[in-house]
């Protein structure tokens, strides 16, 4: 059973040893570790992927003796693995003011072509609570009147969901790089309304029309902890225009229908396991 490990915290020696130690002590192989060393913050975070071997303790035995290290030098630990529970993936749709990505999602788990539970939608703005009452989701508005969110509240209502795969559906907010360490691994996936990496940033769409492109796009890729998304990328897809059409024109159909597809595709690969994100790289599952 493949098994994700994070831990984060305050920076001090000797934080990585007593968790490594106890993982290969209990029999588990090492396929992956990654450890984070901020200077300015002085935080330290720790990603591993293990084998964790079929004949061994419940991961819930290894959760709470890792918590249990944890505790004692002052790290959040969290210990995730998809194959623990036999149930659909569990999803937290995050939105800000575009209704269209999280109504494209719920209607593909409502058809049975996502195979995802939507267990909790949060958003910085209270433009999507009506597509969440909706389809009967629990709605969290985690921002201020100026829309800066709550990320304690946000990282508190993933872990009270039980959630698998946190969705930034049209997310208009960066992420601080302490919440993309605490669910490392492939568990956090973006949508972007531009082709990556030609057009990052805020404004894809006006900076391809200034650019004179014909083609337009969106990434759906996963977040990684202080890197752009490069080898990240889960899906992309495009769609073209005719010479002359408007900004507000290419706009209306790359947010209205062609990013929501997207984003359900790009999904679709994750949690059916066609992709993982290994050493900051989208792989590809063998059958």
């Amino acid at each position: 059973m493949q098994v994700t490990v994070t831990a984060v915290g305050p920076d001090h020696q000797g934080l990585a040893d007593p968790i490594i130690h106890h993982v290969t002590g209990a029999g588990a192989n090492i396929y992956e570790i990654q450890m984070y060393d901020r200077d300015s913050e002085h935080l330290f975070a720790m990603l591993m992927r293990i084998h964790w071997p079929d004949d061994g303790a419940d991961v819930d035995v290894l959760r709470n003796h890792l918590n249990q290290i944890g505790e004692r030098r002052g790290l959040k630990v969290r210990v995730w693995s998809r194959d623990e529970h036999d149930r659909p993936a569990r999803i937290a749709i995050c939105t800000t003011y575009r209704t269209e990505p999280p109504l494209a999602i719920l209607r593909a788990i409502r058809d049975g072509l996502l195979a995802a539970e939507a267990a909790v939608m949060i958003g910085n703005r209270d433009a999507c609570r009506s597509v969440a009452e909706q389809f009967e989701v629990p709605w969290h508005n985690i921002g201020d009147a100026a829309g800066r969110p709550d990320y304690a509240r946000m990282e508190q209502l993933i872990d009270e969901h039980d959630i698998d795969y946190v969705v930034l559906a049209r997310f208009m907010r960066v992420l601080p790089a302490e919440l993309c360490w605490k669910f490392a691994g492939g568990r956090i996936i973006n949508l972007h309304h531009g082709l990556l990496p030609s057009f990052p940033g805020f404004r894809p769409y006006e900076d391809a029309y200034q650019h004179h492109m014909l083609c337009y796009g969106a990434t759906v890729h996963f977040i990684v902890p202080e890197l752009d998304a490069g080898n990240q990328i889960i899906h992309q897809s495009s769609f073209t225009v005719l010479p002359g059409t408007s900004l507000k024109d290419i706009r209306r159909q790359g947010e209205t229908d062609h990013e929501p597809h997207c984003l359900v595709e790009g999904l679709r690969r994750v949690v059916n396991r066609e992709v993982e994100l290994h050493f900051h790289r989208v792989v590809r599952l063998k059958d």
